[in-house]
């Protein structure tokens, strides 16, 4: 089997993905990132002394998009505090996403659901005696345990509800970074630029390819005879209806991309098979599948592969945290705020509805999701064609 070395130096993303862990580590100070030439800026005054900070906590809980879309905040902490403890709070089953990630000091979990485990871990909080905590998002559970923390500063938006738990409250993202709309990240990295973080060149979001699971897919991939970066990944499943795009379409995807020379790995959950069997019954091409990937190894699959292919999901935010040129295709979401925030090409494709975007729970509108049903094939196709042509 091939060292970790050779299966690095065999994908030139993987060498960048690489040199940026080790830029991460060795350059961290304020006036350096990634691409950056001048120093980064915070977008308010300090609101306290940060050379007394000596550990800092961010809370996100929640899902897989959620905790790669935290990244960036973890790298823009890290690197203006490069002598503090930054930790971050997660739910345990999405936890292993930042395995190897290299700006986080320690990764603090709770279990989702459990009463139990949110008080034993809220004893842990108190006891690590946190200077400053950031609640990247506003639910319930993560106020409760922001406030159970007992950290001198505890900071959240002041919109957010209960908001007389938190004694530092930001005013709107919108309002700091002087625009209508914002992405995700950016409302995450202003929480902590209104704090005094430099955040202006807002960092792109980062994963890490651990060597175990780089090892592991290199045997997949070759088992099922894939070679390196001549393959396309593509992500058929979604959370709800509203986000999932039919499987005979992604067929026609499939095909496109095998005329093209490509080979196409799907991927799902375990409990997703039925979205795998529907795409199999409507393809008359061959390919490969895998439905019991680990986080860490789907990450480490996406840095291998020459394109992504998925419905608006955490999956496509992974692919765009390593690189890997990406088609997302959106429904009910809002594509300003949830698109993928990628150095490298990427693209959305959605159908324009005056109800889009919504809640997506369910279709309030129609007795279907049509703004998912009636994104046509070929708009994607010729995306994805596009992206292949931007990122040859």
């Amino acid at each position: 089997m091939n060292s970790l070395k050779e299966i690095v130096e065999s994908s030139p993303r993987l060498r960048n993905l690489r040199l940026q862990n080790l830029r991460g580590e060795l350059d961290q100070s304020p006036d350096n990132s990634f691409g950056v030439t001048s120093a980064p800026a915070p977008l308010a005054a300090a609101k306290w002394d940060w050379q007394r900070v000596e550990r800092v906590l961010v809370v996100r809980l929640r899902s897989i998009g959620d905790t790669v879309l935290s990244t960036p905040s973890l790298f823009a902490l890290k690197r203006f505090l490069p002598h503090a403890a930054v930790d971050i709070l997660l739910e345990d089953w999405v936890a292993p996403v930042l395995d190897g990630f290299s700006h986080v000091d320690n990764i603090i979990t709770v279990a989702r659901g459990s009463t139990a485990a949110r008080a034993r871990v809220a004893r842990r909080l108190r006891a690590n005696r946190y200077d400053v905590v950031y609640n990247l998002h506003g639910g319930t559970t993560a106020t409760l345990l922001t406030r159970a923390t007992g950290a001198r500063h505890r900071v959240g938006y002041e919109a957010y509800q209960y908001a007389r738990l938190y004694n530092c409250l930001a005013p709107p993202s919108a309002t700091l970074w002087g625009r209508a709309q914002t992405h995700s990240v950016e409302q995450q990295l202003a929480l902590l630029g209104w704090t005094g973080v430099p955040v202006s060149d807002r960092p792109p979001t980062l994963l890490a390819v651990t060597e175990a699971a780089a090892a592991t897919v290199a045997q997949r991939l070759q088992a099922a005879g894939v070679a390196d970066n001549s393959f396309a990944v593509i992500h058929p499943a979604a959370a709800s209806a509203t986000k999932q795009w039919a499987p005979e379409k992604f067929a026609r995807i499939a095909e496109d991309l095998t005329s093209q020379g490509l080979a196409v790995v799907v991927i799902t959950a375990p409990d997703q098979l039925h979205v795998i069997a529907g795409l199999r019954d409507s393809i008359r091409t061959p390919l490969v599948s895998f439905t019991d990937l680990s986080l860490p190894e789907i990450t480490a699959l996406l840095a291998r592969a020459r394109l992504f292919v998925g419905n608006d999901s955490g999956i496509a935010h992974m692919a765009a945290a390593v690189e890997t040129p990406a088609v997302v295709i959106f429904g009910s979401s809002n594509t300003a705020h949830w698109r993928p925030w990628a150095n490298g090409p990427a693209a959305v494709v959605y159908e324009e509805l005056e109800c889009q975007p919504c809640h997506g729970y369910f279709c309030a509108k129609f007795p279907e999701p049509e703004c998912i049903k009636r994104v046509p094939v070929e708009r994607v196709s010729a995306t994805v064609a596009r992206v292949l042509r931007e990122s040859a």
